[in-house]
């Protein structure tokens, strides 16, 4: 473990803008209920018209883990095969796919990425259906798809994205409810669930204890997995920890051997089919003493595992929405602790432009 840098004077702001904008979250996804719910009913409609059979999913960084949500929504829901695109297959290799009747929903923050750009263009030339999913309803992105869903997040000061990725979960949910005929009824209670899970998660004890970790696993099965591999990815942004995200799954095969009481492992677990698929993964972390944080249901606690519980009775396939929230402020308040500022982390810049 690494000793922590000398006190900053400038620490009482440090990470100012990455918690207000943790803390704006009930608001945003209250007002993406309020106005956004008609516009994704209307683009949900067209998409049912359209009838596709296959979807790809286009994301790059945060989006990512918003995109591979969308994977298991719809995988689930619709029963439709879905698969993450790569799209330097398009832009850097120049290949020519082959996409009639397939929906391609390329998810971003800015909406400014070239290789999503080019790479939707390509997938709409190449016959595809195309929908860009966008806090940035003027961009290029969003001008370049057939379709567009503004997530409605606001300006988002932070380098870190924190309110735009629970807009980006809670708009794809609503697209895949809408599509498959639903009433939006499961999420009319999730600002409410947020302003909760903020309130209830106290994370202060959790982020003193790791204040000096190197190296923390984070894992998750279903739903949840998504959650796992966005705070990992919070986590290495912010307070620069060496963090590696597993499905519970592959944990097993493999990573599993590096686990110990000097590694810590945070498990996103929630009531249903994915924490009973991660419940023997707990058990086997029990058996090697590793340092357990559950983020989620305290009934797959296990001896002294630490626990950030979140409201009970949610359904699993809107929990990551909440799931996220304690472990964005976790992030933070490791970063702050180090004396680091989390709202612009070293080298990295709010829009990232990749090939």
């Amino acid at each position: 473990m690494t000793p922590a840098p000398p006190v900053d004077p400038a620490a009482p702001t440090l990470g100012r803008l990455m918690t207000a904008e943790i803390d704006e979250q009930p608001a945003v996804l209250a007002r993406l209920l309020d106005e956004g719910l008609a516009p994704i009913r209307q683009v949900a409609e067209q998409i049912r018209r359209a009838e596709p059979r296959f979807v790809m999913l286009a994301a790059r960084g945060t989006s990512d883990h918003a995109a591979l949500y969308a994977k298991y929504l719809i995988e689930i829901a619709l029963g439709l095969p879905v698969a993450l695109a790569s799209p330097s297959t398009v832009t850097v290799y120049d290949a020519q796919p082959h996409l009639e009747d397939v929906l391609w929903i390329a998810v971003s923050q800015s909406g400014g990425s070239p290789d999503l750009i080019g790479s939707t263009d390509a997938a709409r030339r190449a016959g595809a259906h195309t929908l860009a999913l966008t806090n940035a309803p003027d961009s290029a992105l969003a001008a370049t798809a057939q379709w567009h869903v503004d997530v409605r997040a606001g300006v988002e000061k932070a380098v870190a994205a924190t309110k735009s990725y629970t807009a980006e979960l809670l708009a794809l949910w609503l697209l895949v409810d809408a599509w498959r005929g639903g009433d939006a009824t499961v999420a009319k209670d999730l600002p409410e669930q947020a302003g909760r899970t903020l309130e209830l998660a106290d994370v202060a004890a959790v982020a003193a204890r790791y204040r000096f970790v190197d190296k923390i696993v984070t894992t998750g099965r279903g739903y949840a997995y998504p959650t796992a591999r966005e705070a990992a990815l919070k986590l290495m942004e912010t307070s620069y920890v060496s963090a590696h995200a597993f499905s519970g799954a592959d944990l097993m095969h493999g990573p599993l051997a590096m686990i110990d009481v000097d590694r810590p492992v945070i498990a996103v677990v929630s009531a249903g089919p994915g924490g009973e698929a991660l419940r023997p993964v707990l058990e086997r972390l029990h058996e090697r003493d590793a340092d357990v944080c559950i983020v989620g249901d305290p009934g797959f606690a296990l001896g002294e595992d630490t626990v950030i519980r979140l409201p009970d009775g949610v359904d699993e396939s809107i929990a990551p929405i909440l799931q996220i929230m304690p472990l964005q402020r976790l992030a933070c308040a490791i970063a702050v602790a180090r004396h680091h500022d989390p709202d612009e982390p070293r080298g990295l810049l709010k829009v990232t432009r990749t090939r």
